[in-house]
C-alpha cells in the first residue's frame, strides 16, 4: 500500500511540475500584423505592455491573407487589425470557424478613395470625366489587402476605365507626398485612422453608391485555442482599446519616430500609463 501511494505521488509531483513547466511556455505570444500604419502601432505597443509582463513575444509579419491564415492554423496567436463589417469580411467568413473576435479595439475607422484638397473632385463618380487628370489610375497598397478588393468593386462600380496600382503602403505615402509638393492630382486608396491625415489636407471622395461601406470597426481576433490557453493574455487583448485621440496621437508619435517605431511607442507609452494600467487590470 505505501509503494503504491509513493507511486501515486511522484506521479502526481511530474504532473504538477508539467503543468507548471506549461504554465511558464504559455508566457510566449505570437502577433501577426501586415504593415499598415495603425496595425504596426498597434501590435508594437501590446508588444511592448506584454513583454513589461514577462512575456516573450514574436511578431510575425505578412500580407493580410497569409495573416489570417496564420492565426486560424495557430501559428500566429492574435491579429489586432481586422477592419468589419465590409473590408475582411471575406476572410472572417473563409477563417471564421477557427478564429475568435476578442473585442473591438477602435471604432469609427473608414476606408475609401482619398485625394488632396486641391483636387476638383468630389465623388467617385467624378474620376471618370477627370481621367485624364489622374492618369487613368489609382494608386494603392499589397494586392491582398481588403482595400484593394474594394476599390477593384468601386471601379467596376462607378463604370471607371482606371487601372488600380498595387504597391506597398509605404510606396504609395511617397507617391502622395510627391504628388503633393508637385500639387499633381492624385487619387489613391485610404483610411482612417492614419497619420497621413494630419500630415496632409485629404478628403474621401463621396461614395453614393456605398460600394466602401460606412463606418467601421477594427477588431482583435486570435486563435480559437489561444483564447483558452492563456487567460491572462486574453484578458489584457479584451481591454485594449483605443480612442480616435489615443491611436492618433500613437500614430504622431510613431511617425516622429523616423522608422524606429518601438521608440516611438515607449514615448507614448510613458505619457498614457494610466490607460495601459486600466488594460492590465
Amino acid at each position: 500500500m505505501r509503494k503504491t501511494m509513493l507511486a501515486i505521488l511522484a506521479v502526481l509531483l511530474i504532473a504538477v511540475s508539467a503543468c507548471q513547466n506549461n504554465s511558464s511556455g504559455d508566457k510566449k505570444i505570437t502577433i501577426a500584423y501586415v504593415n499598415w500604419a495603425e496595425g504596426i502601432a498597434m501590435t508594437q505597443l501590446a508588444k511592448n505592455v506584454l513583454e513589461k509582463k514577462g512575456y516573450a513575444v514574436t511578431l510575425k509579419n505578412a500580407d493580410v491573407a497569409p495573416v489570417f491564415a496564420a492565426v486560424a492554423g495557430g501559428d500566429a496567436d492574435v491579429f489586432l487589425d481586422t477592419w468589419m463589417p465590409v473590408t475582411h469580411k471575406t476572410y472572417m467568413e473563409n477563417f471564421g470557424e477557427k478564429i475568435t473576435v476578442l473585442n473591438t479595439n477602435f471604432e469609427g475607422a473608414k476606408i475609401g478613395l482619398v485625394v488632396p484638397d486641391y483636387v476638383d473632385a468630389k465623388s467617385i463618380a467624378d474620376l471618370e470625366k477627370e481621367k485624364a487628370k489622374f492618369d487613368g489610375k489609382v494608386v494603392g497598397i499589397d494586392a491582398g489587402a481588403g482595400i484593394m478588393t474594394k476599390a477593384e468593386d468601386a471601379i467596376h462600380e462607378y463604370g471607371l476605365d482606371y487601372k488600380l496600382q498595387s504597391s506597398s503602403e509605404a510606396a504609395m505615402l511617397a507617391t502622395l507626398k510627391k504628388s503633393i509638393a508637385e500639387k499633381q492630382p492624385i487619387v489613391i486608396t485610404g483610411w482612417q485612422p492614419h497619420f497621413m491625415f494630419t500630415e496632409y489636407k485629404l478628403r474621401f471622395l463621396e461614395d453614393p453608391k456605398k460600394v466602401f461601406g460606412d463606418t467601421e470597426k477594427i477588431l482583435t481576433i486570435a486563435n480559437n485555442e489561444f483564447t483558452v490557453r492563456d487567460t491572462v493574455a486574453v484578458n489584457f487583448f479584451r481591454k485594449f482599446k483605443l480612442t480616435d485621440t489615443q491611436l492618433n496621437s500613437l500614430l504622431g508619435e510613431v511617425a516622429k519616430a523616423d522608422g524606429n517605431e518601438e521608440k516611438g511607442v515607449r514615448n507614448w507609452m510613458s505619457e498614457n500609463q494610466e490607460l495601459i494600467q486600466s488594460w492590465l487590470h
